[in-house]
């Protein structure tokens, strides 16, 4: 005869209780998960902040910067020169370098910026080189939500190796800024010295042109990065007496009397000795009469970035092909 199986009502409550508890815990597991999750992410985020003071004297916190604007062919260049391309998600016209900055979109030329065009990348951070602008832009980029630390660009070499320190401090890469701002500074005295042996009476007048606009040159005056390179390659600029770029005549570089002339190679290759020295305003110097004539790549030449000590050691070396100049000490 068969027994039907009789189940205790005792028995069904408590394995309704266990299953209620079952629940209970589950749900109490979960949510402790996620109070500890968003705890952590809090910790972090606190933990990432930190306040940077930038050119303009303000006191600017930032947190992630994941998501990086960088304005100002310099910044870009140290940015990826310390490991943190991948975070570059927009850049401006100058930012040519490394090559892979050009595959990120460009929100347009570092003086002519449109505020509006920077943040609708949604930025988590903007790096700017003092001078970008125009001013409204940056005072509207100033006032939004988004972190904005604008960069001091001076012209030496000393100042190179402040902003290495200073943008690897914003991107949380203090050791590999320490690195290469102290192999840096390390090239740059060794070429200090090097050009330091060279007699003032044997220097070099060297004149940087800009263009040759209807044959009228645009050469570069004090207080430029072309007046900046040439002093720091050893040379004398004679155009120093002005201001910035500006139209020379004729009277006044022949009166210079250079005796090498520098230039940017430009989008149709380098510039031709023929070319440059047939203009009116050259044909009477010496340069012209021993076809003297450096073209470099612009960005490499005027960045005043990581590549800079290299790009003062092959002015130097054009300017003066039997200087002897040692080897750069190895990087750490």
């Amino acid at each position: 005869m068969m027994k039907l199986a009789h189940t205790s009502p005792h028995h069904g409550a408590a394995r309704s209780l266990e299953r209620f508890a079952s629940r209970r815990f589950q749900i109490f597991f979960g949510l402790a998960f996620a109070v500890g999750i968003t705890l952590s992410a809090i910790v972090q985020t606190v933990a990432a902040e930190r306040v940077i003071d930038d050119a303009t004297g303000r006191s600017v916190k930032i947190g992630t910067t994941d998501r990086i604007v960088t304005i100002g062919g310099d910044i870009t260049e140290i940015v990826y020169a310390l490991g943190a391309g991948d975070r570059v998600i927009a850049r401006d016209t100058t930012s040519s370098y490394p090559p892979e900055a050009n595959e990120k979109p460009d929100i347009g030329y570092m003086r002519a910026l449109s505020a509006e065009g920077v943040l609708s990348v949604k930025p988590d951070l903007i790096i700017a080189v003092e001078g970008a602008g125009p001013k409204d832009a940056i005072d509207l980029l100033e006032s939004a939500s988004v972190p904005i630390v604008i960069v001091p660009e001076r012209r030496s070499a000393d100042s190179i190796v402040a902003k290495i320190r200073l943008i690897a401090d914003i991107l949380g890469k203090k050791e590999q800024g320490d690195k290469m701002a102290d192999t840096l500074a390390a090239r740059f005295d060794v070429l200090e010295t090097a050009i330091g042996k060279i007699p003032a009476n044997e220097r070099k007048k060297a004149v940087f042109l800009m263009s040759l606009n209807g044959g009228k040159p645009m050469a570069a005056g004090h207080d430029t990065s072309a007046d900046a390179m040439i002093q720091l390659a050893g040379g004398i600029n004679p155009m120093a007496s002005v201001e910035g770029y500006k139209p020379a005549s004729d009277e006044a570089l022949v009166a210079a009397a250079p005796e090498v002339v520098v230039m940017m190679i430009g989008q149709s290759g380098p510039p031709k000795p023929e070319t440059v020295f047939d203009s009116p305003a050259l044909r009477a110097t010496p340069a012209a009469k021993n076809q003297a004539l450096i073209s470099m790549d612009g960005l490499y030449l005027l960045g005043f970035g990581p590549r800079t000590a290299d790009a003062a050691r092959d002015l130097a070396h054009a300017l003066y092909p039997s200087l002897d100049l040692p080897a750069w000490p190895a990087a750490d």
